[in-house]
C-alpha cells in the first residue's frame, strides 16, 4: 500500500445538529474499503500539548446502526462520540465488520452462537481467523493527519499494539466503560478472557 494522504475533509452536522464533526477521506489505500476519519475539534478548553483522545472503531451493521443487543458496538460508538466531542480528537471508522470476516460471515458465526459456541469457536469453525482486523491501516491514518501520538480509548490491548508496532506512540490507554446486558454478557466475558480485553463485570444479581 502506498503512502495515505487526505483526499478530502468535510464538516457533517451529528445528532440533528448537537455536534459538529470533520469527515475526512483518504488517497493511497487500495482495500477500497473506504476508512474514514471524524475530527472532533473538542468543546472544553484545550491545554497545551494536549494529546488527542482517539477511538479505533470497526464497523459494525448490527450493533452502530441497528443497536443489536448482541455486541457492545453501538454503545462504545455513542461513547466515543459524546466523550472526543468534549476533549477533541478522532474517531477512525474503519470497515472491518465482523472483526474482518464481514456481514455474512457474522450472520454464519451467529447461527453457530445460538448452539452455544462462543464468538471466537463460531468463527474457528467456518475455517476463518478470530480476529482478522488490521489495525497498521489506522496508523497509516493518523500519521497522514499529523499525529504521532494519541491517547487510545479502547479496552482491547490489541489496538494499542499494533499502532505502535506501526509507528504510532500510545501515550495512555483511556478504558471505555463496559455495556453489558443480558444478550452480549457471555460475548464480552470471553474477549476478556480469549483476547485479555480489560472488562470488569459486576456480579449477576
Amino acid at each position: 500500500m502506498s503512502e495515505l494522504t487526505i483526499k478530502r475533509r468535510v464538516m457533517i452536522p451529528m445528532r440533528a445538529g448537537d455536534v459538529m464533526a470533520e469527515f475526512i477521506s483518504f488517497d493511497g489505500d487500495d482495500s477500497g474499503k473506504e476508512h474514514i476519519g471524524i475530527y472532533f475539534e473538542g468543546t472544553q478548553e484545550k491545554s497545551e500539548g494536549q494529546l488527542p483522545l482517539v477511538r479505533l472503531h470497526s464497523e459494525c451493521l448490527t450493533g452502530d446502526v441497528f443497536g443489536s443487543g448482541r455486541c457492545d458496538c453501538g454503545e462504545q460508538l455513542d461513547e466515543a462520540i459524546d466523550r472526543i466531542n468534549e476533549v477533541g480528537g478522532y474517531i477512525l471508522y474503519l470497515r472491518q465488520e465482523g472483526r474482518g470476516i464481514g456481514l455474512y460471515a457474522k450472520l454464519e458465526a451467529y447461527a453457530l452462537q445460538d448452539k452455544g459456541y462462543d464468538t471466537y469457536e463460531a468463527n474457528e469453525m467456518l475455517h476463518l481467523p478470530d480476529d482478522g482486523r488490521d489495525f497498521g491501516i489506522a496508523a497509516d491514518m493518523l500519521k497522514a493527519l499529523g499525529v504521532d501520538t494519541v491517547r487510545l480509548l479502547t479496552n482491547n490491548p490489541d489496538k494499542a499494539k499494533q499502532l505502535a508496532d506501526n509507528g504510532i506512540n500510545v501515550a495512555e490507554l483511556v478504558p471505555t466503560k463496559v455495556h453489558v446486558n443480558q444478550h452480549n454478557r457471555l460475548y464480552l466475558e470471553t474477549k476478556a478472557k480469549r483476547k485479555f480485553h480489560t472488562l470488569t463485570f459486576e456480579p449477576i444479581k
